[in-house]
């Protein structure tokens, strides 16, 4: 076997060919990718810096790959892992695809990280974006708009729709490349782009399609196909893995990132919604092209019909088949669906070229339902159903209890799997099917100096977070440290009524700006709070993740208490029956320690980085049972139960700035 790589910046290490067996395979792609790694981080500003678990985790991978094995790679903050997996997959010319939790890491990878070895790394190759359908404008629908003296599709105007932006849409549309949705000079609202867009359950297919062969998502769809790089996103891979393989192109190696996140994605991506604005959004796809009948009054029914179904379980796990009520509605929206579908298919000028591709889609969103509905009727085991509040109106949800059969079948045998993050629940690869011994794991740490860069506090002294004076204690305490850190403190709470009681409390008693999480969009308040050195953020579950706020600003990281699951979640409680004794330790504890892990993640952000970690929940230091495990998943900070060193702590920090 021989295999040709290439590297810039280095002569003599040009096309270098190594004849290579495949024995030797293995070392060979390791030590090209580390040459490789050290070639393109001399590039990085101040010439890049030496890391350790970066290098570890480049030869892990490229081994991996090799060998064609599953890894899982813990990489704390700062370890580099985008480059420790993205050159081994490029310099194997193995085809890949990247998927990730957030389009954070998503734009940092296509915007920063692949342009960036584009122009450092001597082996060419070739990446490509790939979203879902509905991300990309859809020329069929604004054919359909413009064609439309009346404009019939927007007879019936969804609440919201702002028909200005739709004409914007309409003159970007001849100059975009993409159609991406993220590149538009605006941002329409969520109902006008459903006018101007479809979802995959709606889409024909580039062959029914008139506007299939100049469509934006299929062109997307070929440039991927093309490329030796994807990036996409982790929703979009569960649907491709659970339909074997048909949303993405072919590949033989996929990086699942932000790896935490990968049961929660897979499982509420491979489940549905039903709801009234499902019936009302398909009530209106149906008038476009149907004039009043009794078929579509009958559909326009059951949104009402679902609502006093589902009202007297909000909050509720339900089991349809068991429920008169329920599986009556479900029955005849069944009933009701197939009627509507029969009359459509009849319709006499269904040929033509504009109403027929109207018909094609109306008809492919009742399938879609339809299939909903009867999934939901006759629940199967490995599914669990309840009832939420969505929009303020009740909501029946359908979820995977569990994801690994579907991996079983679908992923582990055909793919080489990498799976990395920060932070790795202890059993995160046996939740997703794999026996110990299918894959390798390696936790390559982190390059900041933690036990002298960060200190681990536990308020030991104060109530039990159960007991009715922890709430008053709680805030004080908050607010000790807070004055201690001269502001500069991100607080996370672990539920919405602690983080509004706080801000009422504490708002009034500090001399610096508290933000609250519903003051701004989520961007504009990070970097509120990082342009204002001393200002305080208060917020819960969406500040958890995904804040990264390096410097002075973000000097003090305080939570109110070990952020367990909810007991009654109904996904959880069916994973806890389906566990059984050992459901605390296999379910919520790593639930819990996964979350603590990223919250505390958000303070040491760069080496010259120093801070407290504040967990203000006296389990943490008491409970024998499971505090271990806790604080196993923390990084190794310096750890203290001690008040008054952690102010003295503060106060050193805050004069040193």
């Amino acid at each position: 076997m021989k295999l040709t790589f290439s590297f810039t910046n280095e002569p003599h290490l040009k096309h270098q060919e190594l004849n290579l067996t495949i024995y030797s395979l293995d070392m060979a792609l390791q030590n090209i990718s580390h040459i490789a790694l050290e070639e393109v981080c001399s590039n990085l500003p101040n010439g890049g810096e030496r890391r350790p678990g970066q290098e570890s985790m480049t030869r892990m991978v490229a081994a991996s790959i090799a060998e064609e094995s599953h890894l899982v790679v813990r990489a704390g903050t700062g370890t580099g892992k985008s480059l420790a997996y993205l050159l081994p997959c490029i310099l194997s010319g193995k085809s890949t695809i990247v998927a990730t939790a957030t389009k954070a890491l998503q734009d940092q990878l296509a915007q920063k990280d692949l342009p960036f070895l584009q122009l450092h790394l001597d082996t060419p190759f070739s990446f490509s974006v790939l979203k879902g359908r509905s991300n990309y404008v859809c020329r069929q629908r604004l054919l359909e708009y413009e064609l439309s003296d009346q404009q019939q599709s927007f007879d019936e105007p969804s609440k919201g729709v702002n028909e200005e932006h739709i004409n914007s849409i309409i003159e970007w549309s001849n100059d975009t490349v993409t159609g991406d949705r993220s590149e538009l000079p605006f941002e329409p609202n969520n109902a006008t782009w459903e006018k101007v867009s479809v979802t995959s359950n709606e889409c024909p297919g580039r062959n029914k399609c008139p506007s299939g062969g100049n469509c934006f998502a299929e062109t997307a769809r070929d440039s991927a196909a093309a490329a030796d790089i994807v990036v996409t996103n982790l929703h979009l891979y569960a649907l491709d893995v659970s339909s074997e393989n048909s949303f993405l192109p072919e590949h033989e190696v996929v990086v699942l990132d932000e790896a935490h996140k990968v049961e929660e994605i897979l499982s509420s991506s491979l489940g549905f919604e039903i709801h009234q604005g499902k019936f009302r959004s398909l009530l209106r796809e149906a008038k476009s092209v149907l004039s009043s009948c009794p078929e579509l009054e009958d559909v326009g029914e059951l949104g009402e019909i679902f609502d006093t179904a589902l009202s007297q379980h909000l909050n509720k796990r339900v089991i349809p088949p068991e429920d008169a009520v329920l599986s009556d509605a479900l029955d005849l929206a069944e009933t009701r669906l197939v009627s509507l579908a029969v009359v459509l298919r009849d319709l006499p000028d269904a040929e033509t070229l504009d109403l027929g591709a109207r018909v094609t889609r109306v008809v492919q969103l009742i399938e879609s339902l339809l299939e909903n509905v009867r999934v939901a009727r006759w629940l199967e085991d490995e599914l669990v159903a309840w009832v939420e509040s969505l929009y303020g109106r009740p909501c029946l949800k359908v979820a995977l209890i569990s994801v690994d059969h579907i991996l079983n079948e679908n992923l582990w045998p055909v793919r080489t799997v990498v799976l990395t993050s920060a932070t790795v629940p202890a059993n995160l690869a046996v939740r997703l099917g794999l026996d110990e011994e299918d894959f390798n794991y390696e936790d390559v740490g982190s390059p900041f100096d933690f036990e002298n860069q960060a200190l681990l506090y536990c308020a030991s002294h104060l109530p039990d977070p159960r007991a009715e004076n922890y709430r008053e204690a709680l805030h004080d305490e908050i607010e000790r440290l807070i004055i201690a850190a001269g502001g500069r403190s991100l607080v996370l709470f672990t539920s919405r009524r602690a983080l509004d009681e706080a801000t009422t409390y504490l708002r009034p008693r500090l001399p610096w700006t508290v933000l609250h999480q519903d003051d701004l969009p989520k961007p504009a308040l990070i970097a509120s709070f990082a342009r204002e050195e001393e200002s305080c953020l208060f917020g819960t579950k969406g500040l958890w993740h995904g804040i990264d706020v390096p410097g002075p600003s973000c000097s003090l990281v305080i939570i109110d208490r070990i952020p367990f699951p909810s007991p009654v979640d109904p996904l959880l409680s069916a994973r806890r029956e389906k566990v059984g004794d050992k459901s605390f330790n296999e379910i919520d504890l790593p639930i819990a320690a996964t979350e603590l892990s990223q919250g505390v993640g958000r303070l040491i952000r760069s080496t010259s980085d120093f801070g407290v970690a504040a967990v203000l929940d006296s389990r943490l230091a008491t409970n024998r049972s499971y505090r271990g495990q806790l604080i196993e998943a923390l990084p190794p900070m310096t750890r203290t139960v001690d008040q008054e060193s952690v102010l003295s702590y503060l106060e050193r920090i805050e004069t040193r700035i």
